[in-house]
């Protein structure tokens, strides 16, 4: 009896690469082309990117189903790790809906924003030392790479155009449960001292007891890189406050 082509796919998950279609059916490059192709006209599969598919199931319809972004997001680059504004909005360390997806990853990527079954999505690369603490969580049946809290909020204070700004950032150091030894013990290892800074800077002005190394630098940062370098400086940190009246906002 001939097993039906997409039973075979089924085995690998609700989402397979062309490699691992060629395995999973025994069959060669071009056969293996038609395959899908026939497949995806008929909607049981869809293609999210050159050689990566989901498998749509049977009652569903081709262009209205789709995976959870995360899900999605971790097909598009190895290694990877959903981050940013996505993970802020993950642990609900914010009260906005970020419209992007970001992924954050070592590896070069030709395009670094996609858009996928119509969602936005942003890949951000980052060098070794900036890619660690990672959590594993399931979501919808699949295993997704998620940077921890606290990675997280230092990632935000690192590049902060990628979860909507520094005062989003703020907000997420406020939460009680993040471990200042982590906070710590992350900031140096990102080898930037602009985010030793800002973490030094806004936890004494959240009332947050930590441990940083004095600031050696003469020359002063903007606490919002986003933001013109205009505002009153912090000897303390060498930064220059930019942030005007929001930051009074957040503080209060």
């Amino acid at each position: 009896m001939r097993i039906n082509p997409i039973d075979k796919l089924a085995k690998l998950g609700n989402r397979f690469t062309f490699k691992g279609a060629q395995k999973a059916l025994g069959t060669g490059y071009d056969i293996t082309k038609v395959i899908l192709s026939r497949l995806e006209k008929k909607g049981r599969i869809e293609r999210v990117e050159k050689g990566k598919y989901i498998i749509i199931p049977l009652g569903a319809e081709k262009g209205k189903y789709t995976l959870h972004e995360f899900v999605i997001g971790a097909m598009l680059v190895k290694p990877y790790s959903v981050a940013y504004w996505s993970a802020l909005h993950y642990y609900g360390l914010t009260e906005q809906i970020p419209m992007t997806v970001f992924i954050q990853t070592t590896a070069r990527k030709k395009r670094q924003k996609l858009k996928i079954l119509e969602v936005n999505y942003q890949i951000v690369r980052v060098k070794e030392s900036k890619f660690f603490a990672f959590k594993t969580e399931w979501i919808e049946d699949s295993r997704v790479k998620i940077t921890d809290k606290e990675k997280t909020v230092l990632d935000c204070l690192d590049k902060p155009k990628h979860c909507g700004g520094i005062i989003e950032a703020i907000k997420a150091l406020r939460d009680p449960s993040l471990s200042s030894g982590k906070l710590v013990s992350y900031a140096e290892r990102f080898e930037n001292s602009g985010v030793m800074r800002r973490l030094g800077y806004l936890c004494e002005m959240l009332g947050i007891k930590i441990q940083l190394p004095q600031v050696k630098s003469r020359s002063y940062l903007p606490l919002d890189p986003t933001m013109a370098k205009v505002g009153p400086r912090n000897a303390r940190w060498k930064l220059v406050i930019n942030t005007g009246d929001k930051l009074l906002e957040v503080l209060e």
